[in-house]
């Protein structure tokens, strides 16, 4: 079919890119501990992609099921990352390369936008502004809101960045696209790798008896010294394994999880 080429799938317009900045809050739906963000993220793009994809059924399931994967990054920054992804889907860029900037990009983007907004920006305005309201001034609370509202009003010109950007950048990137990708997945990998010394949290609270007075600390002396995070690390993997190789179900895998949890901490292992 035609959308199928190169170059020639429906383009979105301004007001698309502006419906893509208001839908941005919709990621926050449907939080799960399998996808985090993916399904609201995509619900918001979804709209998008549909007309780009117009009657190409095939290539909109497709968009769709990748955009489905793991997403967590920071709501007011993901505006730039899906204007971005959609300049490259309407250009049709290929899916790797497409998957692989998501992948690589939502954890950077997530430590800028959380610096900016949840440790900087509204910090700032909630001292000062709940210090008028202290003193029982209106100003308080409505400098709050109209500075919330602008945050939330910001998304629709960063989403146009991002798209714009992606536009301007479709030719470096197809001359470039293995080049790309690759980077993408190094990048990907690495934030991966730290969401997982910083999220998965194992500690063994165990203690070995070695004299009547004195005890060796498992975690201390042993992991901490020697493997520091190797529990963390064999975890994920082994969970990796167990989803790639023999295609268990993440929701039980998650319910072990939390049985396991909860059983060596009752024990008095963890």
């Amino acid at each position: 079919m035609a959308s199928d080429k190169q170059g020639q799938r429906n383009k979105l317009n301004k007001k698309d890119i502006v419906k893509v900045g208001l839908r941005i809050p919709l990621m926050q739906t449907a939080m799960n501990y399998e996808r985090m963000q993916a399904d609201g993220w995509t619900l918001a793009m979804a709209p998008a992609l549909k007309k780009i994809y117009g009657d190409d059924e095939e290539g909109l399931a497709n968009a769709l099921t990748a955009n489905l994967q793991f997403m967590n990054t920071n709501n007011y920054a993901a505006p730039v990352l899906m204007g971005l992804l959609l300049s490259l889907e309407e250009n049709g860029e290929e899916r790797s390369t497409i998957d692989g900037l998501r992948i690589a990009l939502f954890g950077p983007l997530a430590g800028i936008g959380d610096a900016i907004t949840w440790f900087t920006i509204l910090p700032i305005v909630a001292g000062i502004t709940a210090s008028f309201a202290k003193e029982g001034s209106f100003l308080g609370p409505l400098i709050f809101f109209l500075v919330f509202l602008s945050l939330f009003f910001a998304r629709i010109p960063l989403a146009q960045l991002g798209y714009s950007a992606g536009t301007k950048a479709i030719s470096k990137i197809r001359e470039n696209s293995s080049i790309v990708s690759h980077a993408a997945s190094v990048l990907g990998c690495t934030v991966i790798g730290g969401l997982i010394a910083t999220y998965v949290q194992i500690k063994v609270v165990s203690k070995i008896p070695v004299t009547a007075t004195h005890s060796i600390s498992i975690q201390k002396d042993f992991f901490d010294n020697i493997f520091p995070n190797v529990l963390p690390l064999g975890y994920t993997f082994l969970l990796y394994w167990l989803l790639k190789k023999k295609n268990a179900n993440p929701v039980v895998l998650i319910i072990l999880t939390f049985v396991l949890a909860i059983l060596l901490s009752w024990l008095g292992v963890l």
